[in-house]
């Protein structure tokens, strides 16, 4: 029974998770379709066979498959007008009826720009979805705002070296404001052995000191590992206050634009090689997370949501073909050249995209298993 729960206590938040972070997605290029007049044929949360689904008014069918690890909206007439003909050959190939298009509804025949919207309108709608959830956490549990007024000094840490003291003020990192001690915090976080220049009040003026975060290692109880930048000094105790509706969206828009510049640098960081690849996680760690962040109750949940959302908006957003950002690279192609890329370039760039997603996928799993000792036991007994 103890293993029943703990099992449900992680799987159920991880299917609330990314069921809410897929729909929302699917949900931005379904109202975009048809914002621009597109008729959506499929609108699917999960992959595979329907386990539940029905069709509604406007002939579109919603449905749920018993693969949760994405879902997709199929768009009318998705194929262009070039390639209705082999569409109507497999059909009648494999002795089924031809589908018939709705003329004046179809994808393909629609302008460069509409379909670029229709497109780009899933990561758009998991940033508002970031930025919603964020503000009505700031409306109800309050948004932490600590000012960033050194309380202590670690000894022999980079914030001694540095020249820090008790009572100072940091008020800027690298000429960047910092107002709260949170600010500091995630930019410090992000590097490690990085040089930088803090601006301090001290005493009523201003002073201005170098310093260099010292690398850490922590360790959650999963065992994965993340390196971290550390000054090594305290500030004050937390404070929640609760923001007016307006107040609290701005505050939420703001936050999800420093969510997604922390991720990129993260990522930029990946790519550079003086961040370790090993903090790349799949579903396995997704649903790890999830489940231990579900233990603080929902607020945490709802903040691990909107992190994910912001992440789940990048990773679509990157230029590979398959995903929206590869498409909207060849969209562009096609609105400075005046015609598509020509569909054997198309086929090889999907196939190349493919090729990048499955290793970007076994690179994540090869980490949760890592991560979850599953290596280490199959070398144990392998050995």
């Amino acid at each position: 029974m103890e293993f029943l729960g703990g099992t449900l206590g992680t799987i159920l938040p991880f299917l609330l998770v990314l069921g809410v972070l897929i729909f929302f997605h699917e949900l931005g290029h379904y109202l975009a379709a048809r914002s621009v007049g597109v008729h959506v044929d499929v609108f699917s949360i999960g992959f595979g066979r329907e386990i539940l689904g029905w069709t509604g008014r406007t002939g579109t069918r919603w449905k749920v498959g018993w693969i949760p690890l994405g879902g997709y909206v199929k768009l009318h007439g998705h194929e262009g007008p070039d390639d209705r003909a082999q569409v109507v050959a497999e059909a009648k190939a494999k002795g089924e009826p031809p589908p018939v298009w709705r003329e004046g509804q179809t994808f393909g025949e629609k302008s460069v720009g509409a379909r670029a919207w229709v497109v780009a309108a899933g990561p758009i709608a998991n940033f508002l979805l970031a930025a919603v959830l964020l503000a009505g956490m700031f409306m109800t549990a309050g948004r932490p705002d600590t000012a960033p007024v050194i309380t202590g000094v670690q000894a022999e840490s980079a914030a001694e070296r540095a020249g820090l003291q008790p009572g100072d003020r940091i008020v800027a990192i690298d000429g960047r404001a910092t107002p709260r001690f949170e600010d500091v915090q995630s930019t410090v976080r992000l590097r490690p052995g990085q040089p930088m220049t803090l601006t301090v009040q001290r005493d009523g003026a201003a002073v201005t000191l170098p310093a260099t975060p010292d690398l850490r290692e922590i360790s959650d109880r999963f065992g994965n590992v993340q390196r971290i930048g550390m000054l090594g000094v305290a500030g004050g105790v937390p404070e929640y206050r609760r923001l007016d509706p307006f107040a609290a969206l701005a505050a939420g828009a703001l936050e999800t634009v420093r969510l997604t510049e922390q991720t990129l640098v993260a990522l930029w960081q990946m790519i550079a090689g003086t961040r370790g690849t090993d903090e790349i996680g799949g579903p396995i760690r997704i649903a790890q997370l999830s489940g231990q962040v579900a233990e603080g109750g929902l607020i945490p949940l709802i903040g691990l949501m909107a992190l994910l959302s912001v992440n789940l908006a990048l990773i679509n957003l990157f230029p590979i073909p398959i995903l929206d950002g590869g498409h909207l690279v060849m969209y562009a192609y096609e609105a400075v050249r005046g015609r598509p890329l020509p569909p054997r370039a198309q086929e090889y760039a999907f196939r190349g995209g493919l090729a990048i997603l499955l290793a970007i996928f076994v690179l994540a799993t090869w980490n949760d298993l890592t991560h979850l000792r599953v290596v280490d036991w199959f070398s144990r007994l392998l050995g």
